[in-house]
């Protein structure tokens, strides 16, 4: 993985998802923590899937002794608990979650949300789709898993439905009996995901204390954060980037891999190729 000696330092990415282990690969860099399953106010994560997902954005190797380090290993981490121990969790939550954001985004300089969650349920989506596109119209990235509901058409889970935001499939999970990662079109006809990244058995931060602390998960969460650590890097770089320039270079700089669009989007993001300047 070629960085070109970016960290991500100084970009704040916050996570939606099941909440942060006080993992020694996050060191001092989780800003705040949101508890809004529970109200607690110390990070904590009861399911592992948060705390994997932080990993993969922004882990900085430290336990691993640098062999498993996540794409931004210095930017700065906001988790937000919206999931409970199950992985389940309200819409209502998610809204919450997303307002608090747009309330604090000056506050600690938020410029990436990772949304590693999504729902399956075909009614009442608009108001969680008005909350993160409220978001972006506010200048914040916003990345959201495409859910492993594949290989149907139509099996893309919301937030990831939205025109506006980057949606992410998983690129190792597209065929055959990997088949899982959300396809569009959306019930709005609109062409998902946008890209896709490697998402099948992913090692990154477990939420225990381990002599190795580490464990393997598989999915389009997985590979949501890979792409939210890459646009870490591009903002340190050009922190004059909009969200809209990004989402432009990430679909010119991404490789065909000869899939239809609904299933790769744009194709497979490529961190050299994405940081490349040409």
């Amino acid at each position: 993985m070629n960085r070109a000696g970016l960290t991500g330092k100084g970009i704040t990415a916050a996570v939606l998802d099941t909440g942060a282990f006080p993992h020694p690969d996050f060191e001092n860099r989780i800003l705040a923590f949101r508890d809004f399953v529970k109200g607690r106010s110390l990070p904590y994560d009861d399911n592992g899937h948060g705390t994997h997902v932080l990993g993969i954005l922004g882990g900085s190797g430290r336990a691993s002794k640098g062999s498993i380090c996540g794409v931004a290993p210095e930017c700065s981490l906001l988790p937000i608990k919206v999931l409970d121990k199950n992985g389940n969790g309200v819409q209502e939550n998610v809204i919450r979650a997303i307002d608090w954001i747009l309330e604090h985004k000056e506050t600690y300089s938020i410029r990436i949300v990772n949304i590693s969650v999504g729902t399956t349920h075909r009614e009442g989506h608009e108001r969680l789709l008005e909350a993160v596109e409220k978001a972006w119209d506010a200048g914040i990235v916003v990345v959201a898993a495409a859910g492993n509901q594949g290989p149907g058409r139509g099996s893309i889970t919301a937030p990831g439905g939205s025109r506006k935001i980057i949606t992410v499939g998983s690129s190792d999970m597209l065929v055959n009996h990997l088949g899982l990662s959300g396809r569009g079109p959306t019930r709005d006809c609109i062409s998902k995901p946008d890209i896709v990244a490697p998402g099948n058995e992913i090692s990154s931060c477990a939420n225990k204390n381990m002599a190795f602390p580490y464990t393997v998960k598989s999915g389009t969460s997985m590979s949501t954060p890979a792409v939210s650590g890459g646009i870490a890097l591009l903002l340190e770089k050009h922190p004059e980037y909009t969200n809209l320039e990004i989402k432009k270079r990430l679909k010119s700089r991404a490789r065909d891999l000869g899939y239809p669009h609904n299933l790769q989007g744009w194709g497979l993001f490529s961190l050299d190729d994405f940081l490349r300047e040409s």
